[in-house]
């Protein structure tokens, strides 16, 4: 089944639509702010060089969870008392980058413990070991506030720890100890406005401008991990920095702007909304959510590969217009993909597995791009564009090709170099065989139905190959010409343009053969299931266009099948069927008597060979044929010469695991 929004099917288990915070520009300056952009007090710390205390010095830690660095000089940390209205003050000097940490030492204890690592500025405050009150303003003037402080003039961020704490934003947090500090979630991200919500009183972990951020305010990277699976799926992570790259209709990706040198790292997420997202192409958010792995449905089911997803988030918007981070160049002058090896995992499920290797596994090449920018140039189109909008390419350079310009699958060369194209987000062109696609093809690399696809972000433009359908050699003389034709699911309902387009191709293209073998001509009835299974009617208007087209008069045998015994689209009743025209010196051996459950056999007839019933069916009724179309025989003259014929149309490989699927090495049970 396919997608029904075009992005994914899904029990919608998951709970609420994105709540998108508006624009934090709109906010009076110097207020402290529910989503803070950037600067955060991350930790506080007052129990320091007390009885049993495990560090020296009280401390306050800050945080930047934003995406551009920010500079502290001439701003202040101040401290009053839980009930107090006199302020204390540190300057700060200095920057703090994006994901990092600034740590600030207060005054110390009369008692021992450790050092604190190498703080970013120093202070003497003497801080209240179990409550007070903590602003970070962005000047030197200090506050005279007892209550109310939070949204004083100046106050970027604000934290009431200790329950007798007169200001906080929202309620305060819970006592400190000389062993414990408030530690805000997320590794320092998380911000609700209210310190009660935000922070733990935990053992204190004081972290200097070294340390980067936690689970919360990590970048997409850690979240995606080196790693077929994320590291962090199930946990919830908050203030996750990037820019919007497209949006779907119930979701949308972004991608760090700033990304790392490890290329097995994505540096991109999908966010599901569930609904329309509220974002725009361009928007610089901070996400959080919790991280899910979602496995599409489709062919394959539970097969499938997972996609790395952010599922009950909430966006803020920070910004408008941001540039969009550089789309990653597959092919030649950028990554190349593996030649042959979709995976090297040769037993079980690759998501337990380890063993992650993008340079050499196609799998993992794709999965280390999942979800971000990604561009071919000039790809080569290597199968023709589908009913569902799905156009088969390769970057320049692929070798496996065939002659006309395909891609050639063999035993050693699951083809890991192809992706397909999809049009989720922009059309795509009506393409084929030996196209190319001019220029740079630029989408978004998603994941669905056992295949890693590209969803294109603007229409490519299509240069034309030239390839046109075969034309057959005429036969010659004494020679019986005969094919294989699959009219795919034909019945009198589809439009008379389907006839006239099989008609020409068997008169224009198979140069009316003397014996076609036709596979999957439906009843009269199509796909109604409502008991037919004769198919005199779809085969009157096939002969008949054929005739129209210039073609011969062609007559048929088959046989009808049992009602839904055959499978196919159901109520269809496909079959084989015999064409063939008598004006070259052929035609039919009647033998009658032969249902759609008789066997046929091989008789001896007066030494000569023949079939005992023709037309007949092989070995209808094993078990090899179960819901599936069976073998027709039959016994033609050709000048005056036996010729036995079997039209026989192999089940589908419906049920095969896929080739880019959780299981590797995938089974493929529909061989036998």
């Amino acid at each position: 089944m396919r997608r029904t929004d075009r992005v994914r099917l899904r029990a919608l288990a998951v709970a609420s639509a994105a709540t998108v915070v508006a624009a934090l520009t709109a906010l009076p300056a110097g207020t402290a702010q529910a989503v803070s952009p950037d600067l955060v007090i991350s930790q506080v710390y007052g129990g320091g060089g007390n009885s049993g205390a495990p560090y020296l010095n009280d401390f306050v830690e800050l945080y930047n969870r934003g995406t551009t660095p920010v500079s502290v000089t001439g701003w202040t940390v101040q401290y009053a008392s839980a009930a107090g209205s006199s302020w204390s003050k540190t300057t700060l000097s200095g920057t703090v980058a994006p994901g990092k940490y600034y740590l600030v030492q207060e005054a110390a204890g009369a008692g021992s413990g450790a050092a604190l690592p190498t703080p970013d500025a120093t202070g003497t405050i003497a801080m209240g070991a179990n409550a007070g009150k903590i602003a970070l303003v962005t000047n030197s003037t200090a506050l005279t506030c007892a209550t109310g402080c939070a949204g004083q003039s100046g106050v970027k961020d604000f934290v009431g720890y200790g329950t007798t704490a007169s200001s906080a934003e929202g309620s305060p947090t819970g006592n400190l100890a000389n062993t414990t500090a408030a530690v805000r979630a997320g590794g320092g991200a998380t911000d609700t406005d209210n310190n009660a919500a935000d922070f733990a009183v935990t053992a204190p972990t004081p972290r200097n401008s070294t340390s980067g951020g936690g689970t919360g305010g990590t970048r997409i990277r850690g979240i995606q991990g080196a790693a077929r699976t994320s590291p962090l799926a199930g946990q919830p992570v908050t203030g996750v920095p990037g820019v919007v790259t497209a949006v779907g209709p119930s979701g949308y990706w972004f991608q760090d702007p700033q990304p790392d040198a490890d290329p097995a790292t994505s540096e991109a997420l999908y966010v599901y909304t569930a609904s329309a997202p509220g974002v725009a192409v361009g928007d610089s958010v901070q996400v959080g959510g919790t991280v899910s792995e979602y496995r599409p449905g489709g062919t394959g089911g539970t097969t499938n590969l997972t996609v790395t997803e952010l599922t009950s988030p909430t966006t803020a918007v920070l910004a408008h217009n941001a540039a969009l981070p550089a789309a990653t160049l597959v092919g030649a002058g950028g990554r190349v993909p593996p030649a042959a090896v979709i995976s090297s995992v040769t037993t079980g499920d690759v998501e337990t597995a380890g063993g992650f290797q993008p340079a050499t596994d196609g799998l993992d090449f794709w999965e280390s791009l999942e979800g971000m920018r990604v561009q071919l140039n000039n790809a080569a189109v290597v199968g023709p564009r589908s009913s569902v909008g799905e156009i088969p390419v390769v970057p320049q350079g692929s070798t496996t090709r065939t002659a006309r310009g395909g891609i050639l699958l063999q035993a050693a060369d699951g083809n890991p170099e192809r992706v397909l194209l999809d049009d989720v987000l922009a059309p795509t062109p009506a393409a084929n065989v030996g196209d190319t696609l001019s220029g740079a093809t630029v989408g978004v690399l998603d994941y669905s139905f056992g295949n890693f696809k590209l969803l294109v972000t603007a229409t490519p433009t299509v240069l034309p190959g030239g390839l046109a359908p075969e034309t057959t050699a005429a036969p010659a003389a004494g020679e019986l010409s005969t094919a294989t034709f699959n009219v795919e699911n034909l019945a009198p309902s589809d439009p008379q343009a389907k006839f006239d387009g099989l008609a020409a191709a068997v008169v224009t293209n198979l140069r009316s053969p003397d014996l076609v073998a036709l596979e999957e001509i439906q009843d009269n009835s199509g796909a109604t299931d409502n008991g037919v299974v004769a198919a005199d009617q779809t085969l009157a208007k096939l002969t008949a266009a054929i005739t129209a087209a210039g073609g011969p008069a062609y007559s048929y045998r088959q046989l009808n099948p049992v009602n839904d015994q055959d499978g196919g689209q159901p109520g269809g009743n496909i079959r084989q069927v015999f064409l063939y025209r008598t004006d070259r010196g052929l035609s039919f051996t009647d033998r009658p008597g032969a249902g759609s459950t008789t066997a046929d056999s091989v008789v001896n007839n007066g030494g000569v060979p023949a079939l005992a019933y023709s037309p007949g069916r092989i070995d209808p009724t094993n078990t090899a044929f179960n819901a599936s179309r069976k073998p027709l025989a039959g016994e033609f003259r050709w000048n005056g010469r036996p010729v036995f014929v079997i039209a026989n149309h192999f089940n589908s490989k419906g049920g095969d695991q896929p080739l880019f699927g959780r299981y590797q090495q995938p089974a493929r049970p529909s061989e036998t």
